[in-house]
């Protein structure tokens, strides 16, 4: 999902579930650091909501019990938690919408419902959306090979934009190798959390790396790919991927807390400040860092996510025959492990419902943040999660299981 523990890629954006900017993306050995490291000083505390907060509006329970949200949302907070933000849609119009723990661990303010977080990779499926409008409207092909439109950058080391497709780029079937930026050490983070990136800087920084497979051969998580999606998006419109998004989603949609992080290092308010926590339970604030790439640079809160999953699989956004293209899956390998059946699309993933059938998400893994989605196949019903902390220890894989349990319950009503 994006940058955290690693990923927005392969292994695990949390330390033992998938990682990405995608699920996650930067902070490698990082999370490990933060276990002997103290709090960062001088952040930036972020005032109360006020009345131009983004709005979590009423809520209703007609179909799914707030007493259950509140105790999933109270599991994750045992976990060790810090922060939590969730909102329910529910087939009937109504909305749940539960937080728990503090915003800051210093001033104790409470958790802003509705407010700002990094959504990180859930940004890829904004992506892949832009990207199939472009294919309906003729001007690309997601059988286009990456070297189609950007002749010469994917090359050497057994690389070939030749043999790789759009499609696969999509799907994380085209092999190629992942070089997002990570952190190894919390001085590096200190050192380096400001400093800008391009893509054509991380691609061309992956090109001396083999290929993780030969194209549609296999499946691996790759940030890089999606820089290389959101070169051909600028390629081919003349604008870059967060205008495309912007124009062809936010603006019809209405989503007016959807933005592109761009150059600024902040998170607006309201905003829960984002941790990591390490093995001797030392939070480290790492709200503050550079983050605007199309693996997973986008802003956003819980009610526009809801309202951009229930607008997709409904059907407002792509025709059926590509939104049927976008939910045609492939294992997810990699995933596996942390997310037993899940599958990927093209920017999408589907995972097992326990009262049958499959739900559509994609997670975000950005520092200090974790976004976990969830909606039906018709677009009736939708979850959003956003968690402000990681851990760089076992209760990773608790708080993933948490977190499945709750999406699990909001779309089956339990």
């Amino acid at each position: 999902m994006n940058r955290t523990v690693s990923p927005r890629s392969t292994a695990s954006p949390h330390s033992g579930a998938p990682a990405s900017r995608g699920n996650g993306r930067r902070l490698a050995a990082l999370s490990a650091a933060c276990a002997v490291t103290a709090v960062l000083a001088g952040s930036l505390v972020s005032p109360p909501a006020s009345a131009s907060a983004p709005a979590s509006g009423p809520a209703t329970a007609s179909e799914y019990g707030r007493a259950q949200l509140q105790r999933d949302v109270d599991a994750l907070r045992k976990i060790g938690v810090i922060g939590v933000d969730t909102q329910v849609a529910t087939a009937d119009g109504g909305r749940l919408v539960v937080t728990g723990g503090v915003a800051d661990l210093r001033t104790k303010r409470p958790v802003p419902a509705g407010g700002y977080t990094r959504i990180a990779s859930v940004t890829k499926i904004f992506v892949a959306t832009v990207v199939l409008q472009l294919s309906q409207e003729g001007t690309l092909s997601l059988d286009d090979t990456v070297e189609r439109w950007l002749p010469g950058v994917v090359k050497g080391n057994g690389n070939d934009g030749g043999a790789i497709t759009i499609r696969q780029l999509l799907q994380h079937t085209g092999g190629v190798p992942e070089a997002y930026p990570t952190f190894t050490s919390v001085e590096e983070y200190l050192k380096h959390r400001y400093d800008p990136f391009t893509p054509g800087q991380i691609v061309a920084e992956a090109m001396k790396k083999k290929p993780d497979f030969a194209p549609g051969k296999g499946w691996m998580y790759s940030n890089t790919g999606y820089m290389l999606i959101s070169m051909i998006i600028e390629k081919a419109t003349g604008n870059p991927w967060h205008v495309e998004v912007r124009d062809r989603i936010s603006r019809p949609l209405g989503l007016r807390h959807t933005r592109w992080s761009g150059a600024s290092v902040n998170v607006p308010s309201p905003h829960a400040k984002g941790y990591l926590v390490g093995v001797q339970n030392t939070p480290v604030d790492v709200t503050k860092h550079f983050d605007g790439d199309a693996a997973g640079g986008l802003i956003s809160t819980t009610g526009d996510v809801n309202r951009f999953l229930r607008a997709l699989m409904g059907g407002r956004l792509l025709p059926p025959a590509l939104l049927e293209q976008m939910r045609a899956t492939v294992p997810a390998t990699a995933f596996e492990a942390a997310w037993p059946g899940v599958r990927y699309g093209l920017g999408v993933m589907s995972r097992p419902l326990s009262c049958g059938g499959v739900y559509w998400s994609h997670g975000g893994d950005d520092l200090g943040y974790r976004t976990r989605t969830g909606v039906t196949a018709d677009g009736r019903r939708s979850v959003v999660l956003a968690m402000s902390t990681q851990f760089g220890d076992a209760r990773t894989q608790a708080q993933e299981k948490a977190a499945t349990e709750l999406i699990d319950h909001a779309l089956c009503g339990k």
